[in-house]
């Protein structure tokens, strides 16, 4: 399965880039973002960015993450 996640333009190189997420970076690519730029938010599925988020969207959904993870993490150490 895949999923769309919320990362933050730290690089972008032609319709190259990177994404960053809590320190995890990926290539991904931007073909569909129309003029990105470094610090833009987009959702990132497939190694594509195929929507840009506003900060308030990203943080939200990061935060929303933030606590799936934590959930997730508590029930394996409970095992």
């Amino acid at each position: 399965m895949c999923l769309a996640v919320p990362l933050k333009l730290t690089k972008i190189d032609g319709n190259n880039a990177v994404g960053e997420r809590d320190g995890i970076r990926r290539s991904i690519r931007v073909d569909f973002i129309p003029q990105p730029r470094v610090g833009d938010y987009v959702i990132s599925h497939a190694g594509f960015a195929i929507e840009r988020l506003s900060a308030e969207q990203a943080l939200e959904s990061i935060a929303a993450a933030r606590e799936v993870e934590a959930a997730l993490a508590e029930v394996r150490n409970a095992r």
